[in-house]
Protein backbone atom coordinates (compact mmCIF):
# COMPACT_ATOMS: atom_id res chain seq x y z
CA UNK A 1 0.00 0.00 0.00
CA UNK A 2 1.30 3.47 -0.88
CA UNK A 3 2.00 5.73 2.10
CA UNK A 4 -0.47 8.52 2.79
CA UNK A 5 1.02 11.96 3.32
CA UNK A 6 -0.46 15.22 4.62
CA UNK A 7 -0.77 17.78 1.86
CA UNK A 8 2.00 19.79 3.52
CA UNK A 9 4.60 17.00 3.35
CA UNK A 10 7.61 18.09 1.31
CA UNK A 11 9.02 16.13 -1.59
CA UNK A 12 12.23 15.80 0.41
CA UNK A 13 10.41 13.96 3.21
CA UNK A 14 8.54 11.76 0.75
CA UNK A 15 11.82 10.97 -1.02
CA UNK A 16 13.44 9.87 2.26
CA UNK A 17 10.63 7.36 2.81
CA UNK A 18 10.94 5.55 -0.52
CA UNK A 19 14.12 6.27 -2.53
CA UNK A 20 17.68 4.90 -2.50
CA UNK A 21 19.98 7.41 -4.23
CA UNK A 22 23.16 6.65 -6.21
CA UNK A 23 26.58 7.14 -4.63
CA UNK A 24 24.92 8.04 -1.34
CA UNK A 25 25.62 6.78 2.18
CA UNK A 26 22.17 7.41 3.58
CA UNK A 27 23.31 6.95 7.19
CA UNK A 28 25.33 10.17 7.03
CA UNK A 29 24.05 12.03 3.95
CA UNK A 30 22.17 15.31 4.12
CA UNK A 31 18.72 15.55 2.60
CA UNK A 32 18.76 15.81 -1.20
CA UNK A 33 17.79 19.07 -2.83
CA UNK A 34 14.39 18.87 -4.48
CA UNK A 35 14.54 20.38 -7.95
CA UNK A 36 11.27 21.39 -9.57
CA UNK A 37 12.49 23.37 -12.57
CA UNK A 38 15.52 24.08 -14.72
CA UNK A 39 16.35 27.20 -16.70
CA UNK A 40 19.52 27.36 -18.76
CA UNK A 41 22.46 26.66 -16.46
CA UNK A 42 20.28 26.95 -13.32
CA UNK A 43 18.31 24.49 -11.18
CA UNK A 44 15.45 25.74 -8.99
CA UNK A 45 14.27 23.98 -5.83
CA UNK A 46 10.73 23.66 -4.45
CA UNK A 47 11.65 26.47 -2.02
CA UNK A 48 12.71 28.74 -4.88
CA UNK A 49 16.46 28.52 -4.24
CA UNK A 50 18.67 28.59 -7.34
CA UNK A 51 21.81 26.55 -8.01
CA UNK A 52 24.19 27.03 -10.90
CA UNK A 53 24.74 23.60 -12.45
CA UNK A 54 28.49 23.86 -13.02
CA UNK A 55 28.91 20.11 -13.70
CA UNK A 56 26.11 19.72 -16.25
CA UNK A 57 24.24 17.31 -13.94
CA UNK A 58 26.82 14.52 -14.07
CA UNK A 59 28.22 15.74 -17.39
CA UNK A 60 25.13 15.16 -19.53
CA UNK A 61 23.52 18.58 -19.98
CA UNK A 62 25.37 20.43 -22.71
CA UNK A 63 22.77 23.00 -23.86
CA UNK A 64 21.07 24.01 -20.61
CA UNK A 65 18.00 22.73 -18.82
CA UNK A 66 14.56 22.60 -20.43
CA UNK A 67 15.89 23.75 -23.79
CA UNK A 68 12.89 24.75 -25.93
CA UNK A 69 14.20 23.26 -29.19
CA UNK A 70 14.80 19.84 -27.64
CA UNK A 71 11.47 19.97 -25.79
CA UNK A 72 9.56 20.83 -28.96
CA UNK A 73 11.18 18.05 -30.98
CA UNK A 74 10.53 15.59 -28.18
CA UNK A 75 6.86 16.57 -27.94
CA UNK A 76 6.40 16.19 -31.68
CA UNK A 77 8.00 12.74 -31.65
CA UNK A 78 5.85 11.62 -28.69
CA UNK A 79 2.74 12.29 -30.76
CA UNK A 80 4.08 10.19 -33.66
CA UNK A 81 5.88 7.16 -32.18
CA UNK A 82 7.05 6.64 -28.61
CA UNK A 83 8.76 3.26 -29.04
CA UNK A 84 8.99 0.11 -31.15
CA UNK A 85 11.07 -3.04 -30.80
CA UNK A 86 14.35 -2.54 -32.68
CA UNK A 87 14.99 -6.20 -33.60
CA UNK A 88 13.43 -6.57 -37.05
CA UNK A 89 12.09 -2.98 -37.08
CA UNK A 90 13.51 0.48 -37.62
CA UNK A 91 12.33 4.09 -37.63
CA UNK A 92 13.37 7.46 -39.03
CA UNK A 93 14.82 9.01 -35.84
CA UNK A 94 17.24 6.09 -35.35
CA UNK A 95 18.34 6.11 -38.99
CA UNK A 96 18.94 9.86 -38.86
CA UNK A 97 20.89 9.66 -35.59
CA UNK A 98 23.13 6.97 -37.09
CA UNK A 99 23.61 8.92 -40.34
CA UNK A 100 24.46 12.17 -38.61
CA UNK A 101 26.76 10.50 -36.07
CA UNK A 102 28.71 8.75 -38.82
CA UNK A 103 28.91 12.06 -40.65
CA UNK A 104 30.70 13.54 -37.64
CA UNK A 105 33.23 10.68 -37.35
CA UNK A 106 36.21 9.59 -39.47
CA UNK A 107 35.32 7.67 -42.65
CA UNK A 108 36.61 4.43 -41.16
CA UNK A 109 33.49 4.14 -39.00
CA UNK A 110 30.57 2.38 -40.65
CA UNK A 111 27.98 0.97 -38.24
CA UNK A 112 26.10 2.25 -35.17
CA UNK A 113 24.77 0.04 -32.37
CA UNK A 114 22.23 1.63 -30.00
CA UNK A 115 21.89 1.16 -26.24
CA UNK A 116 20.87 3.13 -23.16
CA UNK A 117 23.85 4.38 -21.10
CA UNK A 118 27.60 4.79 -21.03
CA UNK A 119 28.42 1.66 -19.05
CA UNK A 120 26.44 -0.43 -21.50
CA UNK A 121 28.03 1.26 -24.51
CA UNK A 122 31.42 0.20 -23.12
CA UNK A 123 30.19 -3.36 -22.45
CA UNK A 124 29.02 -3.58 -26.06
CA UNK A 125 32.37 -2.32 -27.35
CA UNK A 126 34.22 -4.96 -25.34
CA UNK A 127 31.86 -7.71 -26.52
CA UNK A 128 32.20 -6.62 -30.15
CA UNK A 129 36.00 -6.71 -29.92
CA UNK A 130 36.10 -10.06 -28.14
CA UNK A 131 33.66 -11.72 -30.55
CA UNK A 132 35.43 -10.19 -33.55
CA UNK A 133 38.36 -12.54 -32.95
CA UNK A 134 36.15 -15.44 -31.82
CA UNK A 135 34.12 -15.34 -35.04
CA UNK A 136 37.30 -15.62 -37.10
CA UNK A 137 38.50 -18.67 -35.21
CA UNK A 138 41.38 -16.76 -33.55
CA UNK A 139 40.03 -16.16 -30.04
CA UNK A 140 41.85 -13.79 -27.70
CA UNK A 141 41.07 -13.28 -24.03
CA UNK A 142 42.87 -10.23 -22.59
CA UNK A 143 42.04 -6.54 -22.58
CA UNK A 144 44.36 -3.65 -21.72
CA UNK A 145 43.22 -0.51 -19.89
CA UNK A 146 44.78 2.38 -18.00
CA UNK A 147 45.44 2.49 -14.30
CA UNK A 148 43.07 4.96 -12.69
CA UNK A 149 40.45 4.52 -15.40
CA UNK A 150 36.70 4.64 -14.92
CA UNK A 151 34.36 3.10 -17.48
CA UNK A 152 31.09 2.52 -15.61
CA UNK A 153 29.27 0.34 -13.11
CA UNK A 154 28.14 -2.79 -14.95
CA UNK A 155 30.39 -5.79 -14.28
CA UNK A 156 32.36 -5.51 -17.50
CA UNK A 157 32.74 -1.76 -17.11
CA UNK A 158 33.85 -2.19 -13.49
CA UNK A 159 36.39 -4.79 -14.59
CA UNK A 160 38.10 -2.47 -17.06
CA UNK A 161 38.01 0.44 -14.64
CA UNK A 162 41.00 0.94 -12.38
CA UNK A 163 41.16 -0.98 -9.12
CA UNK A 164 38.90 1.52 -7.42
CA UNK A 165 37.94 1.19 -3.77
CA UNK A 166 34.39 1.97 -4.89
CA UNK A 167 34.25 -1.58 -6.27
CA UNK A 168 35.79 -3.45 -3.32
CA UNK A 169 32.72 -5.65 -2.82
CA UNK A 170 32.95 -6.94 -6.38
CA UNK A 171 36.69 -7.33 -7.04
CA UNK A 172 36.66 -11.13 -6.76
CA UNK A 173 33.95 -11.33 -9.44
CA UNK A 174 35.58 -9.10 -12.07
CA UNK A 175 37.43 -10.46 -15.09
CA UNK A 176 41.18 -10.07 -15.50
CA UNK A 177 42.44 -6.85 -17.07
CA UNK A 178 46.04 -5.93 -17.89
CA UNK A 179 46.64 -2.38 -16.67
CA UNK A 180 49.27 0.05 -17.87
CA UNK A 181 50.04 3.53 -16.53
CA UNK A 182 48.24 6.36 -18.28
CA UNK A 183 50.58 8.60 -20.35
CA UNK A 184 50.30 11.53 -17.97
CA UNK A 185 52.84 14.34 -18.38
CA UNK A 186 56.28 12.93 -17.64
CA UNK A 187 55.06 9.35 -17.81
CA UNK A 188 54.59 8.92 -21.55
CA UNK A 189 57.61 6.69 -22.12
CA UNK A 190 56.70 4.38 -19.24
CA UNK A 191 53.20 4.00 -20.63
CA UNK A 192 54.44 3.08 -24.10
CA UNK A 193 57.03 0.67 -22.72
CA UNK A 194 54.38 -1.04 -20.59
CA UNK A 195 52.07 -1.46 -23.58
CA UNK A 196 54.88 -2.84 -25.73
CA UNK A 197 55.62 -5.46 -23.05
CA UNK A 198 51.97 -6.42 -22.72
CA UNK A 199 51.46 -6.84 -26.45
CA UNK A 200 54.25 -9.37 -26.80
CA UNK A 201 51.47 -11.67 -25.57
CA UNK A 202 49.28 -12.24 -28.64
CA UNK A 203 46.18 -12.97 -26.55
CA UNK A 204 45.21 -9.28 -26.18
CA UNK A 205 42.06 -8.41 -28.14
CA UNK A 206 41.55 -4.73 -27.23
CA UNK A 207 42.94 -1.60 -25.64
CA UNK A 208 40.22 0.52 -23.98
CA UNK A 209 40.87 4.13 -22.98
CA UNK A 210 39.34 7.46 -22.04
CA UNK A 211 40.89 9.80 -24.61
CA UNK A 212 42.83 12.83 -23.32
CA UNK A 213 41.22 12.94 -19.86
CA UNK A 214 40.43 10.38 -17.18
CA UNK A 215 37.17 11.70 -15.74
CA UNK A 216 36.05 10.06 -12.51
CA UNK A 217 39.65 9.03 -11.85
CA UNK A 218 40.41 12.66 -10.96
CA UNK A 219 40.24 14.63 -14.23
CA UNK A 220 43.79 13.54 -15.10
CA UNK A 221 44.82 14.87 -18.52
CA UNK A 222 47.33 13.84 -21.16
CA UNK A 223 48.21 14.84 -24.72
CA UNK A 224 46.90 13.61 -28.09
CA UNK A 225 50.48 12.83 -29.15
CA UNK A 226 50.92 10.46 -26.21
CA UNK A 227 47.72 8.61 -27.06
CA UNK A 228 48.59 8.46 -30.76
CA UNK A 229 51.81 6.64 -29.93
CA UNK A 230 49.88 4.00 -27.98
CA UNK A 231 47.34 3.56 -30.78
CA UNK A 232 50.16 3.06 -33.28
CA UNK A 233 51.58 0.29 -31.08
CA UNK A 234 48.18 -1.41 -30.95
CA UNK A 235 47.75 -1.18 -34.70
CA UNK A 236 51.16 -2.74 -35.26
CA UNK A 237 50.15 -5.70 -33.07
CA UNK A 238 46.67 -6.13 -34.57
CA UNK A 239 44.92 -5.14 -31.32
CA UNK A 240 41.55 -3.38 -31.56
CA UNK A 241 41.23 0.03 -29.91
CA UNK A 242 38.13 1.31 -28.09
CA UNK A 243 37.65 4.99 -27.26
CA UNK A 244 35.35 5.58 -24.31
CA UNK A 245 34.04 9.04 -25.22
CA UNK A 246 31.02 8.80 -22.94
CA UNK A 247 32.23 11.89 -21.08
CA UNK A 248 34.61 13.47 -23.59
CA UNK A 249 32.25 13.43 -26.57
CA UNK A 250 30.40 16.48 -27.90
CA UNK A 251 33.03 19.16 -27.34
CA UNK A 252 34.10 18.51 -23.75
CA UNK A 253 37.74 18.46 -24.90
CA UNK A 254 37.27 21.44 -27.24
CA UNK A 255 36.62 19.39 -30.40
CA UNK A 256 33.46 17.46 -31.27
CA UNK A 257 35.19 14.26 -30.13
CA UNK A 258 38.53 13.85 -28.41
CA UNK A 259 39.60 11.49 -31.21
CA UNK A 260 39.34 14.42 -33.64
CA UNK A 261 42.69 15.51 -32.18
CA UNK A 262 44.37 12.20 -33.08
CA UNK A 263 46.17 10.98 -36.17
CA UNK A 264 45.00 7.40 -35.55
CA UNK A 265 41.28 6.66 -35.35
CA UNK A 266 40.16 3.88 -32.98
CA UNK A 267 38.18 0.87 -34.17
CA UNK A 268 35.27 1.48 -31.79
CA UNK A 269 33.93 4.59 -30.08
CA UNK A 270 31.42 4.68 -27.20
CA UNK A 271 29.10 7.68 -26.85
CA UNK A 272 26.41 8.69 -24.35
CA UNK A 273 25.96 11.49 -21.74
CA UNK A 274 25.82 14.64 -23.93
CA UNK A 275 24.33 12.67 -26.84
CA UNK A 276 20.76 13.83 -26.13
CA UNK A 277 21.74 17.14 -24.58
CA UNK A 278 21.05 15.62 -21.16
CA UNK A 279 17.38 15.01 -21.92
CA UNK A 280 16.93 11.21 -22.13
CA UNK A 281 19.07 8.08 -21.77
CA UNK A 282 20.68 6.99 -25.04
CA UNK A 283 24.04 5.53 -26.01
CA UNK A 284 25.88 4.52 -29.17
CA UNK A 285 28.70 2.09 -29.84
CA UNK A 286 30.10 2.87 -33.28
CA UNK A 287 32.46 0.50 -35.07
CA UNK A 288 34.29 0.11 -38.37
CA UNK A 289 32.89 -1.92 -41.25
CA UNK A 290 35.75 -4.38 -40.72
CA UNK A 291 34.38 -5.27 -37.29
CA UNK A 292 30.79 -5.50 -38.52
CA UNK A 293 31.76 -7.80 -41.39
CA UNK A 294 33.25 -10.34 -38.96
CA UNK A 295 29.68 -10.98 -37.75
CA UNK A 296 28.22 -11.64 -41.23
CA UNK A 297 27.77 -15.37 -41.70
CA UNK A 298 25.37 -18.18 -42.50
CA UNK A 299 26.30 -19.41 -39.03
CA UNK A 300 23.73 -17.87 -36.67
CA UNK A 301 26.09 -18.36 -33.73
CA UNK A 302 28.22 -15.55 -35.17
CA UNK A 303 25.35 -13.10 -34.57
CA UNK A 304 25.96 -10.31 -32.06
CA UNK A 305 23.47 -11.39 -29.40
CA UNK A 306 22.97 -8.13 -27.55
CA UNK A 307 19.97 -5.83 -27.19
CA UNK A 308 17.74 -3.95 -24.80
CA UNK A 309 14.03 -3.34 -24.56
CA UNK A 310 14.50 0.38 -25.21
CA UNK A 311 17.19 0.09 -27.88
CA UNK A 312 17.04 3.12 -30.21
CA UNK A 313 14.06 4.58 -28.38
CA UNK A 314 12.50 7.13 -30.80
CA UNK A 315 12.11 9.76 -28.07
CA UNK A 316 15.77 9.53 -27.13
CA UNK A 317 16.72 9.65 -30.80
CA UNK A 318 14.55 12.75 -31.32
CA UNK A 319 16.32 14.46 -28.42
CA UNK A 320 19.70 13.55 -29.91
CA UNK A 321 18.71 14.98 -33.30
CA UNK A 322 17.60 18.22 -31.63
CA UNK A 323 20.92 18.37 -29.77
CA UNK A 324 22.76 17.87 -33.06
CA UNK A 325 20.82 20.82 -34.50
CA UNK A 326 22.08 23.02 -31.67
CA UNK A 327 25.65 21.76 -32.05
CA UNK A 328 25.57 22.55 -35.76
CA UNK A 329 24.37 26.14 -35.16
CA UNK A 330 26.70 28.84 -36.53
CA UNK A 331 27.56 30.35 -33.13
CA UNK A 332 28.21 27.08 -31.31
CA UNK A 333 31.97 26.95 -31.90
CA UNK A 334 32.31 30.48 -30.53
CA UNK A 335 30.71 29.42 -27.24
CA UNK A 336 33.05 26.46 -26.89
CA UNK A 337 36.07 28.68 -27.57
CA UNK A 338 34.89 31.34 -25.12
CA UNK A 339 34.46 28.82 -22.27
CA UNK A 340 37.84 27.22 -22.99
CA UNK A 341 39.55 30.62 -23.02
CA UNK A 342 37.89 31.69 -19.77
CA UNK A 343 38.95 28.42 -18.12
CA UNK A 344 42.57 28.92 -19.20
CA UNK A 345 42.60 32.45 -17.82
CA UNK A 346 41.26 31.19 -14.50
CA UNK A 347 43.82 28.38 -14.43
CA UNK A 348 46.64 30.83 -15.07
CA UNK A 349 45.46 32.95 -12.16
CA UNK A 350 45.69 30.01 -9.76
CA UNK A 351 48.76 28.30 -11.16
CA UNK A 352 51.10 29.56 -8.44
CA UNK A 353 48.61 29.52 -5.57
CA UNK A 354 50.24 27.84 -2.53
CA UNK A 355 47.10 25.80 -1.77
CA UNK A 356 46.77 24.45 -5.30
CA UNK A 357 48.67 21.27 -6.07
CA UNK A 358 47.77 21.39 -9.76
CA UNK A 359 45.36 23.12 -12.10
CA UNK A 360 44.71 21.80 -15.60
CA UNK A 361 42.44 22.48 -18.56
CA UNK A 362 41.13 20.49 -21.48
CA UNK A 363 38.60 22.24 -23.70
CA UNK A 364 35.51 23.13 -21.67
CA UNK A 365 36.83 21.36 -18.54
CA UNK A 366 39.01 22.92 -15.87
CA UNK A 367 40.17 20.90 -12.85
CA UNK A 368 41.88 22.11 -9.71
CA UNK A 369 43.61 19.84 -7.20
CA UNK A 370 43.76 21.18 -3.64
CA UNK A 371 46.85 20.62 -1.50
CA UNK A 372 45.90 18.26 1.32
CA UNK A 373 47.82 16.31 3.97
CA UNK A 374 45.67 13.27 3.28
CA UNK A 375 46.15 10.78 0.50
CA UNK A 376 44.43 12.06 -2.61
CA UNK A 377 41.46 10.18 -4.01
CA UNK A 378 37.69 9.92 -4.04
CA UNK A 379 37.37 9.47 -0.26
CA UNK A 380 39.50 12.45 0.74
CA UNK A 381 37.58 14.11 3.59
CA UNK A 382 37.96 17.53 1.98
CA UNK A 383 35.32 16.46 -0.53
CA UNK A 384 32.33 16.78 1.80
CA UNK A 385 33.44 20.18 3.11
CA UNK A 386 33.89 21.50 -0.40
CA UNK A 387 30.55 20.12 -1.61
CA UNK A 388 28.66 21.75 1.28
CA UNK A 389 30.52 25.03 0.86
CA UNK A 390 29.66 25.30 -2.82
CA UNK A 391 25.99 24.49 -2.19
CA UNK A 392 25.95 27.31 0.36
CA UNK A 393 27.10 29.58 -2.47
CA UNK A 394 24.33 28.40 -4.80
CA UNK A 395 26.64 26.22 -6.91
CA UNK A 396 26.43 22.57 -7.89
CA UNK A 397 30.03 21.34 -7.91
CA UNK A 398 30.68 17.69 -7.08
CA UNK A 399 34.31 17.25 -6.00
CA UNK A 400 36.29 14.09 -6.74
CA UNK A 401 37.99 13.92 -3.36
CA UNK A 402 40.33 16.91 -3.28
CA UNK A 403 39.78 17.68 -6.99
CA UNK A 404 37.28 20.35 -8.01
CA UNK A 405 36.31 20.46 -11.66
CA UNK A 406 34.07 22.76 -13.67
CA UNK A 407 32.25 21.25 -16.65
CA UNK A 408 29.37 23.61 -17.44
CA UNK A 409 26.59 23.47 -20.00
CA UNK A 410 27.56 25.48 -23.05
CA UNK A 411 24.85 28.08 -22.46
CA UNK A 412 26.75 29.30 -19.38
CA UNK A 413 27.60 32.99 -19.53
CA UNK A 414 30.93 34.62 -18.77
CA UNK A 415 29.39 36.23 -15.67
CA UNK A 416 28.08 32.86 -14.45
CA UNK A 417 31.50 31.29 -14.84
CA UNK A 418 33.00 34.16 -12.89
CA UNK A 419 30.64 33.28 -10.02
CA UNK A 420 32.02 29.74 -10.05
CA UNK A 421 35.65 30.87 -10.16
CA UNK A 422 35.12 33.35 -7.32
CA UNK A 423 33.60 30.64 -5.13
CA UNK A 424 36.53 28.30 -5.82
CA UNK A 425 39.03 31.01 -4.91
CA UNK A 426 37.11 31.69 -1.71
CA UNK A 427 37.10 27.97 -0.91
CA UNK A 428 40.89 27.93 -1.14
CA UNK A 429 40.92 30.19 1.91
CA UNK A 430 37.76 29.40 3.84
CA UNK A 431 37.52 25.61 3.50
CA UNK A 432 41.24 24.97 3.90
CA UNK A 433 41.36 27.23 6.98
CA UNK A 434 38.49 25.29 8.54
CA UNK A 435 40.68 22.18 8.38
CA UNK A 436 43.59 23.83 10.17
Amino acid sequence: MLPAYPSTTSLTARDAAVIWHPYTQHFTASDPLTIVRGEGAWLITEDGDRYLDAISSWWVNIHGHAHPHIAARLARQARELEHVIFAGFTHRPAVEVAERTLGYLPDSFGKVFFSDNGSTAVEIGLKMALQFFHNQGTPRRKVVAFEGAFHGETFGAMSVSGELSLNNAFHSHLFEVVRIPAPLPGGESASVAALERVLTDESVYAFLFEPLIQGAGGMRMYTPAALDTLLAVCRRHGVLTIADEVMTGFYRTGTRFAIDQLAHAPDIICLSKGLTGGTLPLALTVCTDRIFEAFLSQDKYKTFFHGHSYTANPLGCAAALASFDLIDAPDFAERIARIATQHRQFAARLHAHPRVRDVRCCGTIVALEFETPEQTGYFNSLRDRLYAFFLSKGLLLRPLGNVIYVMPPYCVTAAELDLVYAAIEEALDVVIDERA
